[in-house]
C-alpha cells in the first residue's frame, strides 16, 4: 500500500497525553507543515533524523527547546509530510506550540484525524486503523498482543490472501465465459469448485474463532452469584484488593449488580457483585435479584459462593454450567471441614470445589489460578484468530455464502459460469468492504470519532 498523496489541509494536535509530564509529543499534517517546521526550527531536519532545535513562534519569540522529526510524504503515517515536535510536556508549552502553528496556517486535528488519513492514502487498511485504536486502548497483555498483531496487518494479510486466491479461480471462469471459442486446457477448469469450497472453510474458521478472540478484546464477564450474606461482598473486595463493595451482616445488602475490572494473568476480568438469590417481597431487592439472574445468565463464567454454615442454597446451585467455579466461603471457621464433607455439599464436588477465606486470605491465590486457567481456557484459539469485529464477521458470512452458492454453480458445468462468476465478484466485493475499500463511509465517522485527539 502507499504511494503518492494528495496534500489536505495543514492539521496539527498534541500526540501525547494532556497534563505535566516530561515530555509532550505535538504532530502535525498536510500541506504547509513543511514551510511550518521551517519556521518553527530555523531549518528543516533530515528525513526520519531527531534535530534538537530552539523553537520560536512566527514573531520570533521563543517558546522552548526540544526535538524535532520531519517524515515527508509519501513515507510517513498518514502519507501527507508529517512533522513531530517533542517538548517540554507543561500545558503552556503545548498551549504555545499549538498557537504558532496555528499561526502558521495549520489548524487543530480533530479525533482520529490523522489515522483517517492514513486510511484514505493507503498507508493502512481499516482493520489496521481499528488494530490501533485497540493498541491505544489495551489495558492487559493479552490485548496488546491481540491489537498489535492486528495493527501490524494480520486481518489484511488474510484478506489479501483469500483475494488472490479468489482472482485465481475468476480468471479461468472469465476466460471461458470472454472466449467460448477458444479450447481451454481442461486441468485449468479441473478444480475450481473444490478450491472455492476449501477457501469457504478458511473464512469459516476465521470467523469460528471471533468469539474466543473477542473476550480477549472485550474481556470476561464473570458473575459473582449466591444466597444473602454468602460471602460475595467479600470475596470481590478480596479478589479487587480494595474496599469496592459494601460488607455488612444484613442480609440483602447488595441490592444491583457491582462491576470491578481485573487483570487476570494478562486477560480483562470484569467481575461483578451481584445481589443474594433468594424470595423477597421488597421491590428494590426483588428488582436487584432479577438483575443478578440476568448477569448470571449473560455472564461468561460464574463464580458461585456457597456458605457451608447456612442452609444448602440450592436456587444457586441450579444455575450452574459445566466449567463454573465453585466457592466454599469463610474456610478460616472452626467446623468447616466436616460441613463441606456432609452429603449436600459433596453434590457440588463434580465442580471441584474451593475452600476461600476474604478474611484470612486462604485459598485466595488456588482462586486466582482457578479464574486464570478458565480464561485461558476460554479464549484459547484466539492467538490464531483473525480477531473479527462483528462488522467484519457479517461481511465474511456474505463472502462465505457467495462462494458456496458460486461453487454450486461451478459443478453444474460451463453453462452457469456467468452466474459463478458473478458470486465470485460479490465474494471479493465483501473482501474490500472488511478492508474498507467500498462502500463503508456509514462506519468511518464513527471507527474514527472514537479515537484520541492526536491520532
Amino acid at each position: 500500500m502507499g504511494g503518492a498523496a494528495v496534500q489536505a489541509e495543514g492539521i496539527c494536535a498534541l500526540s501525547s497525553a494532556r497534563g505535566r509530564s516530561g515530555v509532550a509529543v505535538i504532530r502535525a499534517s498536510g500541506r504547509g507543515v513543511r514551510e511550518a517546521v521551517r519556521r518553527l526550527c530555523g531549518s528543516l531536519p533530515k528525513p526520519r533524523q531527531a534535530m534538537l532545535c530552539r523553537f520560536a513562534g512566527p514573531d520570533g519569540a521563543p517558546i522552548d527547546r526540544g526535538l524535532a522529526l520531519w517524515f515527508p510524504a509519501p513515507a510517513s503515517f498518514s502519507g501527507e509530510d508529517v512533522a513531530e515536535f517533542h517538548v517540554h510536556g507543561s500545558s503552556a508549552v503545548v498551549a504555545a506550540m499549538l498557537k504558532a502553528l496555528g499561526a502558521l496556517g495549520l489548524r487543530l486535528a480533530v479525533a482520529g484525524e490523522f489515522s483517517r488519513r492514513a486510511f484514505e492514502n493507503g498507508k493502512l487498511d481499516l482493520t489496521q486503523i481499528s488494530g490501533v485504536a485497540e493498541l491505544i486502548d489495551s489495558e492487559t497483555e493479552g490485548q496488546r498482543r491481540q491489537a498489535l498483531q492486528r495493527a501490524e496487518g494480520r486481518v489484511a494479510r488474510a484478506l489479501a490472501d483469500f483475494r488472490e486466491r479468489l482472482i485465481r479461480v475468476l480468471a479461468p471462469v472469465e476466460a471461458v465465459i470472454d472466449f467460448p471459442d477458444e479450447d481451454l486446457p481442461q486441468d485449468v477448469l479441473t478444480g475450481l469448485a473444490a478450491e472455492l469450497g476449501a477457501l469457504a472453510e478458511n473464512i469459516r474458521v476465521g470467523i469460528a474463532r471471533r468469539h474466543a478472540a473477542e473476550l480477549v478484546r472485550d474481556g470476561l464477564k464473570v458473575a459473582i452469584i449466591g444466597a444473602p450474606n454468602a460471602g460475595k461482598s467479600s470475596l470481590l473486595n478480596a479478589l479487587a484488593g480494595r474496599e469496592a463493595a459494601i460488607v455488612s451482616t444484613i442480609a440483602g445488602t447488595t441490592r444491583d449488580v457491582l462491576e470491578v475490572h481485573l487483570d487476570v494473568r494478562g486477560h480483562r476480568v470484569t467481575l461483578a457483585d451481584t445481589a443474594g438469590l433468594r424470595e423477597t417481597q421488597d421491590v428494590i431487592e426483588r428488582e436487584g435479584v432479577r438483575r443478578a439472574r440476568l448477569a448470571a445468565g449473560s455472564a461468561d463464567l460464574r463464580l458461585a459462593v456457597f456458605d457451608p454454615f447456612g442452609r444448602f442454597d440450592s436456587v444457586t446451585a441450579d444455575l450452574l454450567q459445566p466449567g463454573d467455579l465453585v466457592i466454599f466461603s469463610r474456610a478460616d471457621m472452626p467446623g468447616f471441614k466436616a460441613t463441606i464433607d456432609s452429603e449436600v455439599y459433596r453434590s457440588l464436588n463434580r465442580f471441584n470445589p474451593l475452600a476461600v477465606s476474604a478474611v484470612s486470605g486462604e485459598g485466595l491465590g488456588l482462586l486466582q489460578e482457578a479464574l486464570a486457567a478458565r480464561a485461558d481456557a476460554l479464549t484459547a484459539g484466539a492467538e490464531g484468530a483473525l480477531a473479527l469485529h462483528l462488522r467484519e464477521e457479517h461481511a465474511l458470512q456474505g463472502a462465505v455464502d457467495a462462494l458456496e452458492r458460486a461453487r454450486g454453480q461451478l459443478q453444474r458445468g460451463e453453462a452457469a459460469f456467468e452466474l459463478a462468476a458473478e458470486d465470485i465478484r460479490l465474494a471479493l466485493h465483501a473482501l474490500a468492504q472488511v478492508a474498507g475499500r467500498v462502500d463503508v463511509e456509514e462506519v468511518l465517522d464513527l471507527i474514527f470519532s472514537s479515537f484520541c485527539i492526536g491520532k
